[in-house]
């Protein structure tokens, strides 16, 4: 166990900030947010979302009962698309001002959540613009108060300061972490996750997976960090098989949410590295592509390069997927092996060329990875160094089987 391997001598900084209702049910306390916020002079929110689902799971139908009841005016931006650009965040913000939006409220997964936060900080510096903030030209200290609807079992945005926008003339797909963007309450409720479709149940779960692998192996990786990855995979490996047999299953529909939320919290304390910063240029290059997908074409090769550093965190990790780990240096290819096999038997077996990548794509895709704003503090918190050429052979063996 962690306890065993972790330096009592390591100064950890732990976090643990927003209230989240959780549960099933949950969005009923949409009511009191918004009351709490009325009270607090707030009289018009911005709702940021995408999609359909914010309708059709009922989850909007609650916002509007609760902003009708307690007299505040909603402001409607559903263009949210998945990998959320800094020109929707700029035509929100644009229609919030105009509007008179004093809060902003996510419903969704990672894509409206994280634009709605971006959206929170320029209501808050009217001067500035989206491109402005993804490219670190000033630092926020402050932004309009921020809920959460969480549609999706996968981000942890609900429960985190980051956010990530795409940058479109430029490629980049940036992340920011500002303590001002931590959503001041979130709704997690898997009754809203029962429509999920297959691929979405599995790429949402496998960020998840993604999320508390790197934050337990970071160098600031902390007991938290470690405790929650272990947790997260063990539920993942038992309740994503039973949800995508069955999407109604609201059992499985908790406990995947459950090590969603807690994986968001992992990687608040313990940070992200090779898996998240090497995926952003891959839809940074094509945005269709989905970011869990993204990521679980990568895990293998960075699980083939990682293991070595922390092998007894990544045995631990990976007991319910990979059994059998001793956590030994020489067992990495054994573990990216087992991965890219577990992989495969949720589902998601896809490698690089598979999503419309080429070879050709590798220079560009480093060259992305290393001058993209905001990843390489996300390069520096691997276990590995970072060198080019590192970078170079993870997309490199993300084109082919680890086995």
């Amino acid at each position: 166990m962690w306890d065993e391997y972790f330096d009592t001598n390591s100064v950890s900084e732990i976090r643990v900030k927003t209230t989240v209702y959780f549960g099933a049910g949950a969005v009923a306390k949409i009511d009191g947010i918004i009351e709490t916020l009325k009270a607090r002079g707030i009289n018009h929110v911005l709702c940021m979302t995408g999609g359909r689902s914010y309708k059709l799971t009922g989850a909007y139908d609650h916002l509007e009962a609760a902003c009708k009841k307690h007299g505040v005016g909603i402001t409607l931006y559903n263009k949210v698309t998945p990998n959320p650009t800094t020109t929707a965040i700029d035509e929100a913000a644009e229609l919030g001002r105009k509007d008179g939006a004093k809060a902003v409220i996510g419903i969704g997964g990672g894509s409206p959540i994280d634009a709605g936060k971006s959206v929170a900080v320029l209501l808050a510096y009217p001067g500035r613009t989206a491109e402005d903030l993804y490219t670190f030209k000033f630092t926020p200290d402050h932004a309009v108060p921020i809920i959460a609807v969480n549609l999706t079992h996968g981000t942890g945005t609900e429960v985190d300061r980051f956010a990530v926008a795409t940058i479109p003339h430029l490629n980049f797909k940036p992340a920011i972490a500002y303590d001002c963007i931590y959503p001041e309450y979130s709704i997690d409720d898997p009754a809203l996750m029962t429509k999920l479709a297959p691929n979405q149940t599995r790429y949402v779960s496998i960020d998840a997976v993604n999320h508390v692998v790197e934050a337990a192996t970071s160098i600031v990786a902390n007991p938290l960090s470690i405790a929650f990855g272990i947790e997260t995979i063990r539920l993942v490996a038992k309740y994503l098989p039973k949800a995508i047999e069955n999407p109604e299953d609201i059992k499985a529909r908790y406990a995947l949410l459950y090590a969603s939320m807690i994986a968001g919290a992992g990687f608040d304390n313990g940070l992200l590295h090779y898996t998240h910063a090497l995926e952003h240029p891959l839809s940074g290059m094509k945005p269709e592509l989905t970011h869990g997908l993204g990521l679980a074409i990568l895990l293998p090769a960075v699980v083939l390069e990682c293991y070595p550093a922390r092998p007894k965190v990544f045995a631990e990790l990976f007991a319910p997927i990979v059994p059998g780990l001793k956590g030994n240096p020489d067992e990495a290819e054994t573990a990216a092996a087992g991965v890219e096999k577990w992989l495969a038997s949720v589902g998601v077996p896809e490698k690089l060329s598979d999503v419309g990548f080429s070879e050709s794509d590798i220079e560009p895709l480093c060259k992305l990875a290393l001058e993209t704003p905001s990843l390489g503090g996300l390069l520096g918190c691997a276990p590995v160094p970072s060198s080019p050429e590192r970078i170079k052979r993870i997309y490199t063996n993300s084109f082919k089987s680890i086995a």
